[in-house]
Formats: structure tokens, sequence, C-alpha cells
């Protein structure tokens, strides 16, 4: 029997195997989404896709929903979760493009510039801070960043501002974009250390000896050649920046509010938000009541197209560079 264990699969067997567990992960994910669909259903039935904009105070929505009867009115439905979409959008947003531009440049130094023996612990340490869980980081944000934002950074004139729109205790848009940055850098230098560590030596020799500075050689030919990595190490880090909810909701201030640039640049990375994932953790509470429950259903299927769009939007842009993409 155990002889027979050891026995390499034949090709039909491993292929039947692999695409039987394929199909499977494909129904799972079906079902998934008719679940959630068929639960945020009530939702669009009474609001369209309006629910998508603004126009409403969401914090007094959702106070009316939870408060609701068992077989509430139709008005009680409506939704206007812009702020969220909005919030998610923001921290998701500047988190990937500080975090892809600190990535690329940390990643060639690993790879290319540093000493073997610094690349040797550094990597391992990359890959560990990928790995930390969310609610460290949370928590170094809302006992160290939260309270130095608040004491320190934030004047009495920007509270007074906006005194009767938000209040600016720390928790804001600027501690939530620093920490998510932190989170999704070391994934995307991780997949990027992978990527140029692949490319072969010679390519960027050759480009040195026509003449380009090393330098130049890594950013005309290295950076070119991954291109599909880049992009599929943006995609990653995105995706973990959409579904974060339990940082988010710890250092984001947890108000439904839309930032706004007009009350000034640093006012505006002060004010305090929600995100669509933040919501979901905040909100679950009160799923009995069938209103709130379907806003928060509807909340997890947008997160879910927006995975979805992420994915197929990724797939689309590495089309045209697959022909820089290197082969071991």
């Amino acid at each position: 029997m155990l002889e027979r264990l050891r026995r390499p699969w034949p090709d039909h067997r491993a292929e039947r195997t692999l695409g039987a567990v394929s199909l499977l992960v494909g129904i799972a994910i079906v079902a998934m989404i008719a679940f959630v669909a068929t639960r945020a259903w009530p939702i669009f039935q009474h609001n369209g896709f309006g629910w998508l904009t603004g126009g409403g105070d969401l914090e007094t929505e959702v106070e009316q929903m939870t408060h609701a009867a068992v077989h509430p009115a139709a008005s009680v439905y409506r939704l206007r979760a812009w702020p969220l979409i909005y919030g998610t959008l923001l921290t998701t947003t500047i988190a990937v493009v500080l975090g892809i531009g600190i990535a690329l440049l940390a990643s060639v130094f690993i790879v290319e510039l540093a000493p073997a023996r610094v690349a040797r612990l550094v990597i391992p340490v990359v890959r560990l801070l990928a790995s930390v869980p969310s609610v460290i980081y949370g928590l170094i944000g809302i006992l160290v960043l939260v309270p130095y934002v608040g004491n320190h950074l934030i004047s009495d004139q920007e509270r007074s501002s906006v005194l009767g729109e938000a209040q600016l205790t720390g928790a804001s848009l600027l501690v939530t974009a620093v920490i998510l940055t932190v989170m999704i850098t070391p994934i995307m230098i991780a997949l990027i250390c992978e990527a140029l560590s692949a490319v072969p030596s010679s390519w960027r020799e050759g480009a040195v000896a026509l003449g380009l500075n090393p330098l130049r050689a890594v950013r005309a030919v290295t950076l070119r050649a991954i291109r599909p990595a880049i992009v599929a190490a943006a995609v990653l880090a995105t995706a973990r920046a959409l579904g974060e909810a339990v940082m988010i909701e710890m250092v984001s201030g947890g108000k439904s509010f839309a930032p706004n640039l007009r009350h000034g640049v640093a006012t505006f990375l002060f004010e305090p938000l929600r995100t669509l994932a933040s919501a979901v953790l905040d909100y679950h509470e009160g799923i009995s009541s069938p209103p709130l429950k379907a806003a928060v259903y509807s909340f997890a299927l947008l997160l879910l197209f927006s995975a979805f769009v992420l994915s197929v939007g990724g797939y689309l842009v590495k089309l045209p560079l697959r022909k820089y993409q290197t082969r071991g």
C-alpha cells in the first residue's frame, strides 16, 4: 500500500484532480457571491444604485435601521453610502501610490545595490513584516500615532474650523494612510524582490557594457522586464488595503464622514472617516435588524465586486506586458 502511494501520479489523474479542485473553488466562490447578493437585494430593491451616491446622513440612516421593526417601512431602507466608498477609495489610493514608490526603491536597493550580507538579512525581515497581524499595526497606531497627531499636529484653529461637522482627535485619514502604507509595502517589496532576482544578470551587464550607468540600466532593463510582477504586486497590495477592517476601525475615527479638501489640506488629512470594510465590522452587531443586515451585506457585495474588478483589471493591464516577462 505504501509503495503504491509513493508512485507518481499519471498525468491524466493529476489533471483531473486539479481540475476538480479548481471547479470546487469556483463553485464555492459563485455560491458565496450569490449568498451575499441575495441578502443585499433589499437595498437595491428600495434604492436602486442610488445607494452608491451621496445626499444623505449615513449615521442617521444607520440609526433608523438599527431601531427598525421586524417588518419596516420602505423608507427605513434608504441608504447613501458614498462616505464609506469615498473613504475606501481615498485610503487605498494614497496607501498604494506611496507603497509602490517605496517598494520599487527598496527592492532595487536590496537586490541590485545592497551587499549580499545585508540583502540576506533584510529579505526575511520584510517577509516577517508582511505577515504581522493587522491588529498589531492598529494597536501601535492608536497608542502612539493617534495621540501624537492629536496633541502635537492639530491646531486649535483646525479643530474649531470643522467643529460642527467632525471632531479632530488624531484618529484620521493621515494616520490610516500611513499605517496602511506600512502594512502593504512589505508585500510589494517581497514580490518585486523575487521578480528582480529572476532577471538574468547578463541583461543588466549588457546594458552597462553599451554605456548605461548601473542605475539607468536597472531602470531601462531590469524594471522594464518585471513590469508584470509590479502590476501583480500592486493588485495584491490593493486587495489587502480594500479588505482591511480591524486596523482602520481602530485608527480612522470610526465616523461616516467624507474628508473635504475645501477645509484645507492640513485639516483634510486630520479628518476622520470610515471605510466599507470597517463599516461591516462596526455594524455587524446590529444585523438582527433586517434593514441593517441588508446594508451590511450590500457593503460586502461591493467589496467583492471591487476585488473582481481589481483582478480583471490587473489581468488586462498585464496582457500587453507579457512580452517583457522573464522566464526561468
